[in-house]
């Protein structure tokens, strides 16, 4: 059993384990409670109030996610309580002596790290606000000041927003959870950049992706593990087109749930993919649902409860439950729920995965076909304001005291100044204006006609606590138009040696003094007749003159060719 304690105020859940104690303080705050303009802060708290603590015998790490934030270690009881305090002394008083330091460490780790199809997803369905921000770098970095930092811990470190769970026989002596009193956070409500649903978006990666919200329930956690059933024996076993298929339920902490599925695919192979993967949707929509699936589903969920281990292996989402106020069940709650779950219900999950369906398709691929509406990708309408042409095609730029649109032939991208997330600026007049519906409006000077007044216009609509300047770039990463652009590539490229130039000049001459003379020659002998015993030996100077002419100027072309690749 999870028993119910208090440790300075703050709740706490304590589970026996069989192997080393492990313990986790955890906080309903997450990058779904920042800005894009701020996007970044409750990460690098996280790597501050860490930092101080070095290296230990036992493991212990900082976890940032959508909602909640988590220190936890594993380890003897006492390094537990000194890691747990210190982690509190930390967050009400940072060290941040660290602060670029910590900020830079985090870049790298952006950079570094690799890139999976499933990050875009959030951004399509939720735009660039609270839960669509995972998808985005952490921009907000540069401008954070330790004044910013200490704020953002008085409001979401504090005991009423925490949970302490351990799993182990005892709160550990000595520990100490010295935190600011405050208030608990409700999770932030998710926004949606989707007008309608089903809807589907094309990604250059090699995957079939399914994101789906349902209620937040037993059966949905088992229509997942369904699904994957069934996906599996279609798009792997019988038709042999997916090597991983894989699929996810995590609930959000508002009473809804993410639903995921993934089959990957090569890139021939992608439309089968594609059209097998709608089908079994489309089998599961209309009831068609194995009794034995569900069985297999629910027997794989009792046999992970039925673990001595069980208990504390949920401490985690436990203590997630108790903080955005979702229920918990003991185990026998679970396991009669588990038994309660029918094909009926499943097939109700079904229709609600139908329903919120967001499909991620490979590039070259479209699902409008099977009932999905293709995501926006552009405006409806643009703004009034000053027009500015494009320097290569029929592109116009408008800048007007409300916002930006930029219009092309075939589409038309707006940011309004008010529903603008951030701006990136560049110290050469680059903009890039992200709106709150995850649109991006790129503006480079080089490319438009553009006059400074037009970029102050700009600047000084959108709120400065958006404004987010990067550093300055190189002059081969700035964009321009296409003479530009040629002229730079030919004023860049590089030097002819002197050995060429002259090689190339001797031998030119050389082939146009031997090839002019061989030439006036040929036509010689084709206009007047000449004596028959010195045809021959003239036809032969003819030819000899040709291969020596093609041989004298096979430098020239070789040189020159080389030069321009």
């Amino acid at each position: 059993m999870i028993q119910h304690l208090e440790t300075d105020g703050v709740p706490t859940l304590l589970a026996p384990t069989g192997g080393p104690m492990r313990a986790g303080l955890t906080f309903r705050v997450g990058t779904a409670d920042e800005t894009l303009a701020r996007h970044g802060i409750t990460h690098l708290l996280e790597h501050l109030v860490l930092a101080p603590l070095g290296s230990a015998d036992y493991h212990f790490n900082g976890a940032t996610g959508p909602t909640f934030t988590t220190f936890h270690m594993q380890g003897s009881a006492p390094d537990i309580a000194t890691f747990l305090t210190s982690v509190c002394a930390n967050l009400t008083d940072l060290p941040t002596g660290r602060l670029e330091v910590e900020k830079d460490i985090l870049r790298t780790e952006w950079s570094s790290r690799g890139s999976a199809a499933i990050d875009d997803i959030p951004l399509w369905r939720h735009g660039a606000r609270d839960h669509g921000l995972s998808s985005y770098p952490e921009w907000g970095l540069a401008r954070l000041t330790a004044e910013d930092l200490r704020q953002w811990a008085a409001r979401w470190f504090t005991r009423e927003n925490a949970v302490l769970w351990i799993a182990g026989d005892r709160v550990p002596e000595g520990l100490r959870l010295e935190l600011p009193t405050g208030t608990r956070q409700p999770v932030p409500t998710a926004s949606s950049a989707l007008p309608t649903t089903p809807a589907y978006f094309v990604h250059g990666s090699r995957a079939v992706i399914l994101d789906a919200v349902v209620r937040r329930r037993t059966a949905a956690g088992i229509f997942a593990e369904v699904l994957e059933r069934e996906l599996f024996r279609a798009l792997r076993q019988d038709a042999g087109l997916s090597y991983t298929i894989s699929s996810g339920y995590e609930p959000r902490g508002d009473g809804q749930a993410h639903l995921r599925a993934l089959a990957d695919a090569l890139a021939e192979k992608q439309d089968a993919v594609l059209g097998g993967f709608i089908d079994v949707l489309a089998k599961l929509r209309v009831g068609r649902i194995e009794q034995s699936d569900l069985d297999a589903a629910v027997a794989k969920r009792i046999d992970i409860y039925s673990t001595a281990e069980a208990d504390a292996a949920r401490l985690p989402a436990y203590a997630l439950n108790l903080l955005t106020g979702e229920p918990n069940h003991t185990i026998d709650e679970h396991l009669a729920l588990l038994k309660a779950v029918t094909l009926a219900d499943l097939h109700e999950v079904a229709h609600e995965t139908y329903a919120s369906a967001l499909l991620m398709v490979p590039e070259g691929t479209r699902a409008d076909w099977a009932g999905f509406t293709a995501a926006p990708t552009s405006s409806q309408s643009s703004v009034s304001g000053t027009t500015y042409h494009a320097r290569d095609d029929n592109s116009r730029l408008l800048v007007g005291t409300e916002g930006v649109s930029l219009v092309r032939p075939n589409s038309i991208l707006t940011v309004t100044y008010a529903d603008c997330a951030a701006m990136l600026a560049w110290p050469d007049g680059a903009r890039q204006l992200i709106g709150h519906d995850a649109l991006v409006l790129h503006i480079e000077p080089t490319l438009f006609d553009l006059r400074p007044a037009a970029t102050n216009v700009i600047d000084s609509g959108v709120p400065a606590d958006r404004q987010i300047m990067l550093p300055p770039r190189s002059p081969e990463e700035i964009p321009q138009p296409g003479a530009v652009r040629q002229a730079h590539e030919h004023l860049n490229r590089p030097k002819r040696p002197g050995w060429e130039t002259l090689l190339i000049t001797i031998s030119g001459l050389a082939a146009l003094v031997v090839g002019g003379f061989t030439l006036l020659l040929t036509i010689g002998l084709l206009i007047e007749p000449t004596a028959e015993e010195d045809v021959a030996v003239l036809w032969g100077a003819v030819v000899v003159g040709w291969l020596l002419t093609v041989i004298l100027a096979l430098p020239v072309v070789l040189l020159t060719r080389g030069r321009r690749r």
